[in-house]
Order: C-alpha cells, then structure tokens, then sequence
C-alpha cells in the first residue's frame, strides 16, 4: 500500500516515513508529491487538510492524525472532508499497522478512544436538549460553571440562596450527577454553551 505522507512539518513528514518504513514491507510511505506515485492513502494533519489535495487524488483515502486536537476541529474534519479514518499519536506500532490496513481495504478507523469520546458527547448534547432544563436552570449551570457560589447566584438572579439550592438539585438529577464538581466537568469537557 502507497502511503503518502503529506503534513505541514517536513520534520514529522520523515519521522513518519521512518516510522512506517519500520512498520513492514506492505506499507510503501514516501512524501515528495511530485513522486509518480499514486497514493491509496494519504496521511495528514489538520493544517494540511484541503480540498486541493483530495482533487488531486480523488480515490486515495484520507487519514487524520489527531495531534491533540479540540473536539469541534475532530467534527469540523470529519464532517468537511471524507476522511476515511482518524488515528491518534498514542497508538503504537502493531495498532497503526492495523489501522492503515482496515483503511485501505475500504472501511472507516476512529481510534476508540475518540469514538467513546463522541458517543458521549451526542449522547450528552441529547441529554442537554433534552433535558427539561429551564431557562432559569441554565442561568444558574452558567453560573456554577463561572465559580459563583449559591450566594452569588442567588443575588445575581434576584431569588433566594436556598432557591438555588433547590434548582442545582433537579439540575443534578436531570444530567444524572451528584455535584457541582461534576456538574462543571460535564459543561467544560463538552463544550456546553448554555
């Protein structure tokens, strides 16, 4: 299998090239583009990811790896581009071997780590939607999630600190946690814009 390999870094582009020519001889990687050729796989970062060269090689598919990447630059790429599958720096040798073989026989890799990750955020972000929170709900989540103690709360939204007591409560019950702790992890680890 022709791996082409096409990041931003010349420097990351050789270690891959060394990485990959010690990974075994079904794996061919080279990354000078002006190279007759033709890739079925083409290994990228998300600075390097374009139209122009998924144009230039229409059938090669595209692998993404996730260099530490925010979740909504993940989405943005996936959803963007037909990326065939999403590897991590993380995994090891044997892994990424397996990886790029499933690729190039026409399925889909997304490191597990990474699709748990989604998983739980879809299922998060339908628990948020669909949560029941109230408006009033949300304002005080916001203000959990800012450091504002019930106190500080209370006189921000004109109620009474037990008021809020009793909010935070069905707020709890409703996201299926048991603290404020929580309840700040659940909006910082998945973005929640409230």
């Amino acid at each position: 299998m022709n791996v082409l390999l096409n990041f931003t870094s010349s420097l990351i582009n050789e270690l891959f090239y060394d990485y990959l020519r010690n990974c075994g001889s079904e794996i061919t990687p080279y990354f000078n583009v002006e190279k007759k050729t033709t890739p079925d796989i083409i290994l990228l970062d998300y600075n390097s990811l374009n139209n122009e060269i998924q144009n230039k090689y229409p059938k090669a598919k595209l692998v993404l790896v996730d260099t530490s990447l925010k979740k909504e630059q993940l989405i943005t790429a996936l959803g963007v581009y037909k990326l065939a599958g999403i590897i991590s720096t993380d995994t090891d040798k044997k892994l990424f071997v397996k990886a790029l073989q499933v690729i190039n026989e026409g399925q889909i890799w997304i490191d597990n780590k990474l699709l748990k990750n989604f998983i739980n955020n879809l299922n998060l972000n339908k628990n948020i939607s669909n949560n029941g929170l109230t408006e009033q709900e949300k304002n005080i989540v916001k203000f959990v999630c800012e450091g504002l103690s019930n106190k500080q709360i209370a006189v921000n939204l004109s109620i009474s600190e037990q008021t809020v007591k009793s909010h935070l409560n069905r707020v709890f019950k409703k996201l299926n946690i048991t603290n404020r702790a929580q309840l700040v992890s659940l909006c910082k680890d998945n973005c929640l814009n409230l």
